[in-house]
């Protein structure tokens, strides 16, 4: 355990902003698997959790979560799977 004010506060801070980035990257993963599994089934529901697991993966990338380009991949690679659902 460090004994400086300052460092003690960053094992603090660093630790609420672990346990935080845990959380929304969880819930960033159960919403892109959600919109996998939506476009298995109907389009309807499956447009919605695409705009869902879009929402969330742009919001992880601006926080910087994730890297821009890696949200962009799944977004497009989702989006395109869904395509392919509409033209079959």
């Amino acid at each position: 355990m460090p004994n400086i004010k300052s460092a003690i506060k960053r094992v603090k801070v660093s630790e609420k902003r672990r346990l935080r980035n845990a959380s929304q990257k969880s819930a960033l993963r159960t919403a892109v698997k959600a919109a996998e599994v939506a476009i298995t089934g109907n389009a309807e529901s499956a447009q919605e959790a695409l705009v869902l697991a879009a929402k969330k993966l742009d919001k992880a990338a601006s926080k910087g979560l994730i890297h821009k380009n890696a949200a962009n991949r799944k977004k497009s690679r989702l989006a395109k799977k869904l395509n392919e659902l509409a033209k079959a």
